[in-house]
């Protein structure tokens, strides 16, 4: 499975963002894509989720399910958490398979695999920061889907949380998926940079 964009161009409100940009990412393997505020980093990663369509340029996934648009063969986490805070942990993870749909895991296990496990019946609303992370990278876990684009994933999260989600990564990136992650800093995982709009 191949992930590329050849040409890709990005215009919002009438501004162009970045043009001409080529990229491309396997099953196992995972990029970083770093830049300066406002170079396009979080753009690039709502137009492979389909959520921004290129002004110009073709983003394509080849060795996909061939029954499936690459939007649905992509999970985005973006900068919110997008938790319903009246919501249990537990019923905020049951939300969220419901609206992405497709093969359900155990969203029990999913929750220990990031820590949450004894928070489930807790409301969200009660949850620091770093919890609310967690509960959006157990989305990740609940419903699989083969590539992963993340916008700024470590943030709010402690040295803890990040090595439980370098782990959580590495697992996902053996079992043949791939990831495209936005950031300013280290993932903690080995990631080839792929860099928008000059120095960071």
């Amino acid at each position: 499975m191949q992930l590329s964009g050849r040409g890709v161009t990005c215009v919002r409100s009438g501004r162009e963002v970045f043009s001409g940009l080529d990229f491309e990412v396997a099953s196992g393997a995972a990029v970083a894509v770093v830049g300066r505020n406002g170079s396009g980093k979080t753009s690039l990663l709502r137009l492979i989720a389909g959520l921004l369509i290129p002004a110009g340029g073709t983003i394509v996934l080849d060795g996909g399910d061939a029954d499936m648009t690459l939007p649905e063969q992509c999970h985005y986490l973006g900068h919110r958490d997008a938790l319903k805070p009246a919501l249990s942990v537990a019923e905020n993870l049951s939300f969220w398979a419901d609206f992405l749909g497709g093969k359900r895991f155990d969203a029990a296990a999913s929750l220990a695999a990031v820590g949450l496990d004894h928070a489930a019946d807790l409301p969200a609303s009660f949850l620091s920061a770093g919890q609310r992370r967690r509960l959006s990278l157990a989305r990740l876990l609940t419903v699989r889907r083969p590539v992963w684009l993340l916008d700024e994933p470590t943030t709010a999260l402690d040295a803890a949380g990040q090595e439980m989600f370098g782990g959580l990564m590495r697992g996902h990136l053996a079992g043949g998926g791939m990831i495209i992650a936005a950031t300013h800093g280290p993932l903690g995982i080995e990631a080839r940079e792929l860099r928008i709009g000059g120095t960071a």
